[in-house]
Parts: C-alpha cells; structure tokens; sequence
C-alpha cells in the first residue's frame, strides 16, 4: 500500500480536477442556458398558437390589400336570394319558384346548376317537382350534410350528390378549401368538384385524387403559417377574387327573365341565399380590414363559387391563382436557418451595437420577404422563424452580457485599479483574446519596465506613527501612479515603499512608443514631487524622494497562482535589471527623483528630444554577467515633448 502522504496528494489532485471539470460544466451551462429559455420559449410560442395567429392575421393584411382579380368574365353565375326575394315571397321559398327558376335556367343552356339551399322536404303544394326534375335532369346537383343528417333532394341520384362543408380556421375565417375526401362513396363528393364535372363532363381530377396521382399541392399539418392544422383530406388555400364581382342577379330576375342569356348559357350557376337575415354569411381575410359601417361578410353562395372557380382554372391549367404553401420540413429549415442566423448575427460581432443593427436588418428583409412571396402566391409563414431569429439573437446578447460582466471582474480582480481608462477600455476591447478560463494567457511582450523606492524610508518611518507613515508614503504615490496611468502605463504591484510599473502589458502600442511613454511618466513624476516636497516643507515634513530604475526588453507576462489567489505577473530578465538599476549605488542620490535609464529604453526615445542626461557607463549589476550601459535622467531642458509623439489622453 502507497504511503499515506502519497494517498492524500492523489487524492487531492482527484479533487482538483473534479473541481475544474464542475467549474467547466457550469460554466458551460452557464453560456447555454439562455439559448435553452429562448428555445423553450420559442416552442411555448408555437405550442399556444400564438404564432400561427399572427400569421393568419397578417395573411388576412396581405390578401386584403394586394390587388385581386376580378370575377366577371368566370363562367359562374350566382342566383341569390335577397331580402327584396324575402319580402315578395317569403321564406322558406315554395318549392314551385324553384321549379320556375331552375326551367328557366337550364333552357336558357346552363351547363350546371347547384342548389345551395337543403331542400330534403318539399315546401308548398308542388313539393314534388323538385324530386321530379332532380331525378331526371342530369345537370341538376342536390347538397347534402351528413353531420346533421340533412340529405339531398329526394330521388336524385348518387352522381349528381354532393357535400355542402365549408372549413373554417380557429378565428372562424375561411381561408382554405375542402375540395375532396378520397375513396368515398359516390354521393361524397366537394359541391365544387361536383358542379365542375357536371358543368364540364370532365371528372379527371376527382380520378386522380382517388388513386392519389394528383400531386397537388395538398396542405399539411405544418403548411404556411399553420401550426397545427387538421390536413384531413385533399385542402388547398381558397384563392379570393374581389368581392361581390360575380355575376349575380336576385331571385324575382331569374323569374322574370331579367339574367341576360349570356350569362346563363354555358355557365354553372348556383341558386343560394345572399340575404343578411338568412345568417348564411362568413367571415373572409377581408373581414377584419375593411372599413364600414357593418364587417364585410361574404355569403355561401359567393364562396361555394369561389372555390368552383379556383377548379376550373386548375382544370384549364392555369396555375396563376393558385397559393402554394411551404411544407413542413421547408418550415422547419427555414426555422432551424433562422435560429442559426440569429445565434451567428448575435454572437458574431464584438460591438453590440452592430450585431442589433445587423439582426434588425435581417428580420426588416425577411419579413419583407415573406410579404412578396405571399403576393406572387407563395405563403410561408414569417412569425415563428422571425421570432426564432430575434430570440436566439436576444439570448446571444444576454449570454455575452453575462460573459461581458463575469470577465469584467475577472479583470478587476486580476489587474484592480492598476490600469487607465483608456487601457481598461483596450483591454475590454480585446477580452477574448486575453483571457482564457479566467486567466491571462502567458505571453512574451516586449514592455518597458519601471522599478521606484524610496529613499531613507525606514530612517523616516522610526519618526512616524503607522498611521502617518502611511499618509505621507500615500501622498508621494499620488503623484506617481496618475502620471504611470495617464500615459498607458499599469502599477502592476506596490514594494512595500515603492512599486513597480510597466508599458506595453497587456497591452502595447508599439516598443517605442511604451517607451516614451515610460519616459514621459517618469518626467512627471519628478514635476509632481517637487511640487509635493515643497508643500511638505512647510509642513515640517521629510521630504520624499525616490529612485527609479527603467529598462526596455521582452518578459512573460500573465496570470500567475491558483483559483484561491491569482494575479497579473510580469517576469524575466528585463524586471531584474530595472530592479537592480533602482537599487544601484543607494548613497549616489542627488536629484529628488533619482532616474537611471538602460541603453535598451533610451534607444526607443527620439533623439530631438531635449532631456538632460548623465552618463554613467557600463555597470554591472548582480546576477547579470554582461554589464549595462546606463545614463542618469537629469529632466527636461525645455517643456516640450518628443517631435511627433504626444502624451496620450486618460
């Protein structure tokens, strides 16, 4: 058996890796998890149907205001019962005034007539007439409603039969049409099917359907913008005409002989009721935005003609005013495509701003999209996958928010206040590229280092109190760490009575302009002390001063330690040697600010650039073998900075 120390650091490391695989799968969590509401949402969305009803409702939108065709030139002709027929012969109507009008109707060369009235039980005396002329005429079509046990006419046969059900859709607006229930019995026939093999001879399609040829298209459960529709059946979305456009004439002109033969001649005509009292009325796409007094509401009548006119424009293959739909799988791509879209637009741009522009733009032209397809015939069904869009966009958005905030502390506690604004704004800028599992990645920069202490500090502090040792030592590094920030640099750590502070990490400009930079810092810092010693001075206290070591060269910079205690570390050669610069003859002091500056940075800064230098040579420093030329930085000769360079803003 393994000693017991070796069991404990096994186990410890098992720990440790449990711990970062917990931490990685909730943190992984974490960035899913609003992509996980957003889809629930999405599919509460098309679960409640909401969805489904603002597509109808903005189907009813673009079949009211697209221009339709118009009805006048179709072979179909309407006999409706008005109020005017009410008022003169009452209701229901005698069977005789049928009789009259249907004889008139098929002299004057009607192909087929329809009548859209249940008539299973004669009315008036010559109740029998119209069981004699249904039986007997072979263009005479009889309705039926097997649901409410309402049958034909008496005696008229199976073939000449037919269903009178119109489908209505959850809002109680008729959009689509039931042309045809496959492998019936003869009598279960469409009333429109039915009036277009009378009228035309032709029953090809009825054929078709039967044996399932007909390709359609037939809609589905997921067709257009329906979610969850019930498809029994062959159904096809009702193509409109303008309303009221079919030639229709009342009741007392078919009696009268007031309907123009050509009218009749070689048209189906359906006799039905038009009157409002009758309540054989519907509501269309045109209901809810047609302006008026009362809704505009279509009869039966107009509908059933409708839905004949839509079969003989397929039947003569004219396929101009036919709605097709996309299916369910073409649904379900264009949702997937969109979702996609949407997590890809949300996730893709680094300025927020751009990714919302983008996506608004996107759903702006999808949804402009879908408007033209439904105007050329084509109805997809816009709502789900724009709100599929908008959604996985949104969660993208609140995912990098929460991203966004979780490396923002990780910043401010890996670097605290230690950085300007405006690096703290480069860093957020590039965060993805800095940070990796809520670290500083380890990279070699190329950095000017600046090493600061103070002079005679413990000498001063067996004077102090702690308490105003610290407020004095506070004081000089207010002059020092503004000037370091200001000019792009970071206070990466304070030395107990100094600090230490480099340019170009994280984040650099460039090796010579973190050097003047460096430079122009460290000019600052001697101003500021001077002005502060003054004020110390007549104050009665010490005056501070300080010695600084600056060097130029690479270091590994990144995030160094464990999960209970990381921070950003810089190392390398280049720390040591402004290190032991700094600390170079101690007692060689004669400036407030003593500043010595390696040959590596002073070959960065330009040489128009009026400072006042002393050399010093080649020293050596320990742990060094190869010496280092250095120079004293004595100050500025004149107030002005390097020749196209300037001190960047805050």
């Amino acid at each position: 058996m393994a000693p017991r120390w070796q069991r404990r650091l096994a186990w410890s490391r098992l720990l440790a890796r449990s711990e970062n695989s917990g931490r990685n799968l909730q943190r992984l969590a974490g960035r899913l998890t609003p992509y996980g509401v957003a889809a629930l949402l999405l599919f509460g969305i098309q679960r409640s149907r909401i969805a489904e009803s603002l597509d109808l409702l903005l189907y009813d939108l673009i079949t009211t205001r697209q221009p339709l065709p118009s009805a006048r030139n179709e072979p179909i002709t309407l006999i409706g019962i008005s109020e005017s027929d009410l008022a003169a012969y009452g209701w229901p109507i005698d069977d005789r005034l049928l009789c009259r009008t249907i004889d008139g109707l098929l002299a004057s060369g009607a192909s087929a007539v329809g009548l859209d009235l249940y008539r299973d039980q004669g009315v008036g005396p010559e109740r029998r007439c119209l069981t004699d002329r249904f039986r007997r005429n072979s263009r005479l079509i009889s309705i039926f409603n097997q649901a409410e046990g309402i049958g034909a006419i008496p005696g008229t046969p199976p073939s000449r039969m037919a269903f009178n059900d119109l489908i209505l859709d959850i809002d109680g607006v008729i959009r689509r049409d039931l042309i045809h229930v496959g492998n019936q019995d003869e009598k279960t026939v469409s009333f429109p099917l039915r009036l277009v093999e009378v009228g035309t001879g032709d029953d090809s399609l009825r054929r078709r359907l039967n044996t399932g040829k007909d390709p359609g298209p037939w809609l589905e459960k997921r067709s257009g913008g329906y979610e969850d529709l019930d498809a029994s059946g062959y159904q096809q979305m009702l193509p409109f005409r303008q309303p009221g456009t079919f030639a229709t004439y009342s009741l007392a002109d078919a009696l009268h002989g007031h309907v123009p033969t050509s009218k009749i001649d070689s048209h189906i005509v359906i006799i039905g009721s038009v009157a409002p009292s009758l309540r054989d009325l519907f509501e269309i796409p045109h209901t809810r935005f047609t302006s008026g007094d009362t809704p505009l509401l279509m009869p039966g009548a107009e509908i059933n003609a409708l839905r004949t006119a839509a079969l003989l424009n397929q039947q003569r293959g004219n396929p101009q005013l036919l709605i097709l739909t996309a299916t369910g799988w073409q649904r379900s791509v264009i949702d997937v495509v969109a979702i996609l879209i949407g997590i890809l637009v949300g996730e893709a741009f680094v300025a927020l701003r751009r990714s919302i522009i983008c996506v608004s733009i996107l759903a702006l032209l999808f949804g402009a999209l879908g408007v033209l397809l439904q105007v050329q015939g084509i109805w997809i069904g816009i709502t789900l996958p724009l709100t599929g869009l908008v959604l996985m966009a949104g969660s993208a958005w609140l995912r990098r928010g929460v991203v966004s905030q979780q490396n923002r502390v990780q910043m401010e506690r890996l670097l605290g206040q230690s950085t300007s604004p405006a690096i703290a704004k480069q860093l957020w800028e590039h965060r993805t590229e800095l940070l990796s599992n809520g670290r500083f990645e380890g990279r070699q920069l190329y950095v000017t280092v600046i090493f600061a202490d103070t002079q005679h500090f413990t000498t001063i502090a067996e004077t102090k109190s702690p308490a105003d040792l610290l407020s004095w030592f506070n004081r000089g590094m207010a002059c020092c760490v503004p000037a370091i920030t200001r000019h792009s640099g970071m206070v990466n750590k304070f030395t107990g009575d100094g600090f230490f502070a480099v340019f170009g990490a994280p984040l650099g400009d460039g090796p010579e302009i973190d050097a003047i930079a460096a430079i122009q810092a460290v000019l600052e810092i001697q101003s500021g002390l001077e002005l502060l010693n003054e004020n110390l001075a007549r104050e009665g206290e010490p005056a501070m001063r300080l010695r600084l070591g600056v060097h130029s060269g690479y270091v590994l910079a990144g995030s160094m330690g464990s999960s209970e205690r990381l921070e950003y570390a810089i190392i390398g050669d280049t720390v040591n040697c402004a290190s032991r610069l700094e600390s170079l003859d101690k007692e060689v002091h004669e400036n407030v600010c003593r500043v010595l500056v390696s040959a590596a940075t002073r070959a960065w800064l330009p040489e128009t650039w009026p400072l006042a230098w002393k050399e010093w040579g080649r020293v050596t420093i320990r742990g060094r073998a190869e010496p280092l030329e250095t120079w004293e930085l004595i100050g500025e000769l004149k107030n002005s900075a390097p020749e196209g360079v300037q001190a960047k803003p805050d």
